[in-house]
């Protein structure tokens, strides 16, 4: 698998993209979710940081939603039984996703209160 062609390694990773949307139901509502934020910040027009932190926001939402299923596509592939260890594994994953999107809200409000307030 290494040093594959660009191409080919493009390939894998919109297949892994596509595979999460079949997949996924998080990660649509997420997507979905960023693509309201990405109209909403065009219609607000905050300027171009913000714009950039929204953006930004967008694709730490959807790249460690991604990370997550891929975690637990593994982990479930391993170790198929419900077990504390495993179970702890996926709500700390969870976790960190639930972190991110907090992040990004914070980003959205903060940028929502900077266009009312010019």
């Amino acid at each position: 698998m290494k040093n594959k062609p660009f191409g080919d390694r493009l390939g894998f990773a919109l297949s892994g993209i596509r595979q999460a949307w079949r997949r996924e139901r998080s990660f649509r509502t997420q997507t979905c979710i960023g693509a309201i934020a990405a109209v909403a910040t065009i219609a607000l027009r905050p300027g171009l940081l913000w714009g950039a932190l929204v953006a930004l926001s967008i694709a730490l939402v959807l790249s460690l939603e991604l990370a997550n299923s891929a975690i637990e596509y593994l982990i479930d592939h391993l170790h198929p039984e419900v077990a504390p260890e495993i179970k702890l594994a996926k709500d700390v994953v969870a976790g960190a996703v639930l972190v991110v999107c907090l992040g990004a809200l914070c980003v959205g409000v903060l940028m929502v209160l900077a266009v009312l307030i010019r």
